[in-house]
């Protein structure tokens, strides 16, 4: 969809200039970018956000505005924190990056070497490497699932060790949406003996300074934004099951990936869903977060900072790895291990060599090691899962002001 069109969807009833406050700091070289911002509340349809830049390991541009519910009674906070969907797998990647380089373990190891049970079903080969680039076959559980699956932890990584895969492992791949969290999480519990949270925290978010949070606490989920939906005809969006071709073995896949369970059934505003850590899928961070970390791997990658993870460990994992048609959302997809690289019609930027990830509804994520860069945006109005006009607004922005 190109972009006007894309804007033209988006319903009137945006705020005012005159009834918008942004809070934080920008600097005046990044002035672009607090406009693109305020533009994206006056004429496309934001209700609340925060957009963030890390430019050469500073925080050059740190902004929220808006509101925190559809209902416009609280309002978006320096510390609000809102579901950031897919961005989760880059971080879920990272961590398991930076596990497997402490231990000396490489990569192209077998999942099953670490977590036996997984070995079921013809999956003794599978690689960590094919599992992170989406190779593995195991996008969708073809067994029925409980409505609420997703928030058992347990119950998901059983059902993933006892699936067959839906093509052969390192043959091709497909977007693993809702289970690819739990495929990485699982040996990286068994490897390094503790939750994956929790080694998250201590090895990835504490060292950074982000508040990025598998599984809210109960005492902190006050903070968290409400998701609203708006669908093409710019309604407000409901959560139907899907309704897909089921009559070949890929059809059904993409089925039991739509609707087994059917995601947006559990309530994406619930205090259930926010509690669980089902880290592909719905992680509440910001932008001033997701900044940081990219902000930080973009200098790993150009050599000028040690960080988190060595230069040669991100390095290779922002190879391209998987590339072209993509079994599941049938789309061409590009993923190194666990990031998404830019590509044509899905660019990070306008640079090669970004890396990063999208997340559904509009927001994003990315480092750019040729400009020292980190940039993030998030919202709770969710819009397009690719290139919605309010992302694109701000990268444009942010390149315009280098």
């Amino acid at each position: 969809m190109n972009r006007v069109g894309a804007m033209a969807k988006y319903p009137q009833r945006s705020l005012s200039v005159s009834d918008l406050v942004v809070h934080g700091h920008c600097d005046s070289k990044f002035e672009a970018v607090r406009r693109g911002f305020v533009e994206n509340f006056t004429q496309r349809d934001e209700l609340g956000a925060s957009v963030a830049v890390v430019y050469e390991g500073e925080l050059v541009v740190d902004l929220w505005a808006g509101y925190g519910d559809a209902d416009r009674t609280r309002p978006w906070l320096e510390d609000t924190l809102v579901n950031v969907w897919s961005v989760g797998k880059a971080m879920t990647a990272l961590t398991l990056l930076h596990l497997l380089e402490n231990r000396n373990i490489d990569v192209n190891s077998r999942v099953a070497d670490h977590w036996p049970e997984f070995a079921q079903a013809g999956k003794g080969q599978i690689t960590l490497a094919q599992a992170m680039s989406h190779q593995a076959g195991l996008c969708g559980i073809d067994s029925p699932l409980p409505t609420d699956a997703y928030f058992h932890w347990d119950l998901m990584t059983a059902a993933i060790a006892r699936q067959k895969p839906w093509w052969v492992p390192g043959q091709a791949h497909g977007y693993h949406t809702n289970t690819f969290g739990f495929l990485l999480g699982e040996p990286l519990q068994r490897i390094a003996g503790q939750s994956f949270s929790d080694y998250f925290q201590q090895q990835i978010a504490g060292p950074l300074g982000m508040d990025f949070q598998f599984g809210v606490a109960a005492d902190q989920q006050h903070r968290c934004a409400d998701l609203t939906f708006l669908d093409r005809a710019g309604v407000g969006l409901a959560a139907p099951v899907m309704a897909l071709d089921a009559s070949d073995t890929l059809g059904a896949m993409r089925e039991r990936v739509a609707n087994n369970p059917p995601l947006l059934s559990l309530g994406v505003n619930s205090t259930a869903w926010r509690r669980a850590v089902f880290p592909s899928t719905n992680p509440q961070s910001n932008a001033r977060s997701v900044a940081r970390c990219f902000g930080e791997l973009a200098l790993i990658a150009a050599g000028k900072r040690v960080g988190v993870i060595s230069q040669a460990q991100l390095n290779r994992a922002t190879q391209i790895v998987s590339d072209g048609l993509d079994l599941n959302v049938q789309r061409p997809t590009r993923f190194g291990l666990g990031f998404q690289l830019t590509q044509p019609d899905r660019p990070l930027g306008p640079n090669p060599g970004t890396f990063g990830h999208y997340g559904n509804g509009g927001h994003l994520g990315f480092a750019d090691p040729s400009r020292s860069l980190g940039f993030a945006y998030h919202m709770n109005h969710q819009g397009f899962a690719w290139r919605d006009p309010r992302n694109t607004t701000l990268t444009d922005a942010v390149y315009r002001s280098l």
